[in-house]
């Protein structure tokens, strides 16, 4: 088994202080990333090392996969955490790293790939026999249709679309009169 000497931490605030503080405790060595925004967080200062990742849209910055992997290899990082949210759901950016011979601290790139689709780990759910609350296990593309099965389980209800992550398209329904509302807001992914 590998020993990780010094970690990446592709997230920033309070879950980068956290993984921060554990890997001290392991006697591992952290780098911290920051956007130009965080230049004086939290994280960046607990941190043994910090690198500035590029400027303050989470899109030029903590979301930039390959800077990340780039840094992590200059300063010769033995694994990369990404926290939650940003690259800590995106399949492609785990495969990279392991392609780069970082160790990548999260599920592998196909669990990442299959929990992204809420259907297809609802349905493996199920097959495992893990318990769940009631809800479709289909696509439902109409307001009425959804409206119908609301009522055959009963209020309330979350819509949620089935490709969202990090709670988008989520909507709590306590009632019919919001229903179309609330399914029409959930369906804009």
């Amino acid at each position: 088994m590998t020993r990780i000497q010094r970690l990446l931490i592709a997230n920033r605030g309070e879950i980068a202080v956290r993984i921060t503080r554990s890997a001290r405790k392991r006697g591992i060595e952290t780098l911290a990333i920051y956007s130009d925004a965080d230049r004086n967080a939290m994280h960046v200062e607990v941190a043994d090392y910090a690198v500035n990742i590029g400027p303050a849209p989470s899109r030029d910055s903590y979301l930039q996969g390959s800077r990340i992997i780039e840094q992590a290899l200059e300063h010769q990082c033995d694994a990369i955490h990404p926290g939650y949210g940003f690259l800590s759901e995106d399949p492609a950016f785990a495969k990279a790293v392991k392609e780069n011979g970082i160790i990548f601290i999260g599920p592998n790139e196909s669990s990442i790939a299959l929990m992204g689709d809420k259907l297809a780990a609802k349905k493996l759910a199920r097959k495992l026999d893990i318990p769940m609350v009631p809800g479709s296990d289909e696509p439902i593309g109409h307001p009425d249709e959804a409206i119908s099965f609301a009522q055959e389980i009963g209020y309330p209800v979350m819509l949620k679309a089935a490709g969202g992550g990090g709670g988008k398209g989520m909507r709590i329904v306590y009632q019919e009169k919001n229903f179309v509302s609330a399914f029409e807001r959930s369906s804009l992914l």
